[in-house]
């Protein structure tokens, strides 16, 4: 079944500080939030939903559990009554681990909260700390637990790449929110917007922005431990916007549009490694076709983007030729190797 999100931007509603990343506006392409407006984006949202479609209303941008109260109270109300009429299924939202509080999820489970996206950022006190968050990690471990226990599905919202920040941070954050019962997970490489406190720090020279290849290669391992653990990555980057394309908005740092594809295909990468590894495969591979079966939909991320990954095989291992079928009865980021015509 097809999942839908119905998206309300609520763009720096909430947030009790600034994080020195932040420039909300800019993210989310959105600077205006018109609550009379609200009815009427869900109405038009609808007419394009397909039947059948698991369908939610989301409110993305700020930090939806902090804002005020009675406005709070109206948008989950408002969305409720969809909920009751059988036109969505459920809500989601997104907000920050201080603000979430056995009170507040008693509110979010009675108007139909399903799941809670908790921006984590770094599990580290010193990253927390240097980026400006305005939280400690213990605040984060101690929200993401609640959520989990109070049955909501947990979404943990991580970066890559802030002040301070080194890989084994970025690896024990995702481990952290394996173990704090996370269903699925989102990964952001550091985007270094105008108009934050983080641009400024980059232009003293006092933060160096992440290289696209550094993004690549640090969000392949935080991916890799959340596929290790069964928790789904929903998507890595910032949604593929006109603004993050714009120079005048993005001073420096990842903004591929298809940064997520790239990290998948290093993933696929280390899966086929560990296959041929596994199996003993490396003599017997040498100077043969070999035939990889995939995923259903997957085969552009085995082959690798520009081929890349067919040319590491053929100069690692000298392959001789690689095929790749697709199977639907594969689950995905698993593979099995075979040689042709065996």
């Amino acid at each position: 079944m097809r999942h839908i999100n119905i998206p309300i931007f609520i763009p720096h509603l909430g947030c009790p500080n600034d994080c020195v990343f932040c420039n909300q506006k800019t993210i989310s392409g959105h600077c205006n939030y018109d609550k009379s407006g609200v009815r009427e984006q869900i109405e038009r949202a609808l007419e394009t939903v397909e039947k059948d479609a698991l369908v939610q209303i989301a409110f993305f941008g700020g930090s939806f559990t902090g804002i005020e109260r009675d406005e709070m109270i109206y948008l989950l109300s408002l969305a409720k009554e969809y909920i009751d009429a059988g036109k969505i299924n459920s809500l989601r939202l997104s907000t920050r681990p201080d603000y979430i509080d056995e009170n507040i999820l008693d509110i979010l489970e009675k108007y139909g909260v399903k799941a809670v996206e908790l921006g984590i950022q770094s599990i580290s006190d010193k990253v927390l700390l240097a980026s400006n968050r305005g939280h400690t990690s213990e605040a984060s471990v101690r929200a993401m637990k609640l959520i989990s226990e109070r049955g909501f599905e947990l979404v943990g919202q991580m970066m890559i790449g802030l002040p301070g920040s080194g890989i084994e941070d970025e690896l024990e954050t995702a481990r952290v929110i394996c173990e704090c019962g996370a269903k699925a997970a989102r990964i952001y490489p550091t985007v270094v917007f105008y108009d934050t406190k983080l641009c400024e720090m980059a232009q003293r020279g006092e933060y160096t922005p992440l290289t696209l290849d550094d993004a690549i290669e640090r969000s392949f391992r935080v991916k890799s431990v959340f596929v290790d653990n069964g928790v789904e990555c929903i998507r890595v980057g910032l949604q593929s916007a006109e603004n993050l394309s714009d120079a005048s908005k993005v001073y420096a740092g990842d903004y591929h549009d298809a940064v997520g594809e790239l990290v998948d295909c290093e993933i696929y990468y280390s899966k086929i490694a560990e296959y041929i590894r596994i199996n003993s495969l490396e003599d017997k591979i040498r100077g043969k076709n070999i035939v990889i079966h995939a995923p259903f939909g997957e085969v552009s991320k085995i082959v690798g983007h520009k081929k890349k990954n067919k040319l590491r095989l053929q100069d690692e291992y000298n392959v001789k030729n690689i095929k790749v079928i697709e199977k639907k009865n594969i689950l995905r980021y698993n593979i099995y190797i075979d040689l042709e015509n065996e």
